[in-house]
């Protein structure tokens, strides 16, 4: 086929995009109910655990973070099924995830010594299956196809989905048990949390196939496949942005049970505000990514986020200033859902035109080496600041200090909107945009084909020319 012939453009059935999207959506909100500030909240405001060991228990879990990630990523890369590269690790992590996130919720003591060892234990042993299934999810989009386009229509359905498990910490910020409660309703529902979240990811894996030939592929050993990925000026640049959104998004999920429950008091219309932004960003970038370009998008996308932030750190005492401030983080979330994913495959595409391989294991690997650590920097850092404006977890809600409140507002919203301005500077800097990268990517689209023809023949099929 040469390069020159006008592309038939790649098609992904409606079925797989909703598999895909489906089981994505599932993993992230176990994923934000975990890392969103639930799990926190539940151990320290519920039961009792001092923040402080919380603080120091995210901290060691993201040491176990910067080692499984890459790790898993490899090994991804190399394996070899008759379901495909990712597959297998989705369908048969699914039940044990569940199993994973059902025990993050059982009491099994209430001493200080007891929870703390809990609350470790039980996070590795979910994040060890998440990032076996979420990684492999989290490459699916890449897998099946090159093209922004094509890509772009699975992306669509993912932040239609992904609506929930954004929408989910508000939700769950209503009906989390306070100090005293009786948490027995609330673990129920956790644990059917996890039974349709699981059944979800493991049923989504019989309706989309992963194209196949990558598998024939001899990888780069471990360590010169890390040095070459950090090669990639552009994945560098990616990495900036990834564990800058990661934090944000973990802060400000952080922190909304404390900011309605001691700033704000009403949530309703925040929630509505955060809603209509998220619709009008998927609006915006879905119908603005073509005629601005990615790179033009996600300099918007930073700015508008970044300005969503600050209205809520200095207005967010106030309903018309927490309403605008949300609607801006609505248009974040959507931009983040939306933009991020098609940077990382435009960056992935990049290493396959300097190395002829595709890696999309290894760099989602390597993104969660630096991004994983931001969930517990994040979570770290804000039970830090709030803690040092003197909040008392022990009071009921409503009665903290104002100082206590505007640490909240700090610890929620601050930091977020520094990285922001500094991911802003960033982009200016990314490469892959203008028509020499869309020709590059078209090449690629032809090369895929050419490959997995290649890799049908080998199994006996013969094309009729």
């Amino acid at each position: 086929m040469s390069e020159n012939q006008p592309l038939i453009e790649e098609h992904v059935p409606i079925k797989s995009r909703l598999a895909i999207s489906l089981s994505d959506s599932a993993v992230a909100i176990l994923q934000t109910v975990v890392s969103g500030g639930a799990l926190t909240y539940y151990f320290t405001r519920v039961r009792g655990l001092e923040p402080e060991l919380a603080g120091i228990v995210w901290l060691l879990f993201g040491i176990w973070n910067a080692i499984n990630d890459p790790l898993f990523g490899f090994i991804s890369d190399r394996t070899k099924s008759n379901l495909g590269r990712r597959k297998p690790y989705i369908r048969y992590g699914a039940p044990l995830i569940a199993l994973a996130f059902g025990l993050l919720w059982v009491n099994l003591g209430d001493s200080q010594t007891m929870m703390f060892i809990q609350l470790l234990l039980g996070l590795f042993l979910y994040d060890t299956l998440y990032t076996a299934i979420a990684t492999s999810i989290y490459v699916l989009p890449f897998e099946v196809a090159v093209s922004n386009k094509a890509r772009s229509t699975i992306l669509i359905w993912k932040i239609i989905f992904m609506v929930f498990p954004n929408v989910l910490p508000f939700a769950i910020a209503i009906f989390q048990p306070g100090p005293g409660d009786d948490p027995t309703m609330y673990r129920l529902i956790m644990a059917g949390l996890a039974i349709g979240m699981g059944l979800i990811v493991y049923f989504s894996t019989f309706f989309y196939e992963e194209k196949h030939f990558q598998q024939q592929e001899q990888q780069l050993p471990f360590l010169k496949s890390i040095k070459e990925s950090f090669s990639n000026f552009a994945f560098v640049i990616f990495l900036v942005l990834s564990f800058s959104i990661m934090y944000i998004q973990t802060s400000l999920m952080q922190g909304v049970a404390y900011y309605f429950d001691e700033v704000m008091g009403t949530a309703l219309p925040a929630y509505i505000g955060l809603a209509v932004g998220i619709v009008a960003g998927i609006i915006l970038w879905v119908n603005r990514r073509d005629r601005w370009g990615v790179k033009r998008c996600l300099a918007i996308w930073l700015g508008l986020f970044a300005l969503g932030c600050l209205l809520l750190l200095i207005l967010g005492r106030t309903i018309p200033g927490a309403v605008v401030g949300f609607v801006l983080v609505g248009i974040g979330f959507a931009g983040g859902m939306y933009l991020i994913p098609i940077m990382n495959g435009d960056v992935i595409d990049y290493d396959e035109e300097r190395t002829g391989l595709r890696r999309e294991g290894m760099y989602a690997g390597i993104n969660s080496l630096v991004t994983k650590p931001a969930i517990s920097l994040a979570q770290w850092a804000f039970l830090s600041i709030i803690a040092a404006n003197g909040y008392d977890q022990t009071l009921t809600k409503g009665l903290q200090s104002s100082q206590a409140e505007t640490g909240i507002l700090i610890a929620w919203t601050l930091i977020p909107a520094i990285l922001l301005v500094i991911s802003i500077i960033a982009v200016y800097w990314y490469p892959l945009a203008g028509a020499k990268w869309e020709s590059i990517k078209n090449k690629l689209t032809v090369v895929h084909q050419e490959k997995e023809k290649q890799f049908l023949e080998s199994l006996g099929y013969r094309f009729v020319k």
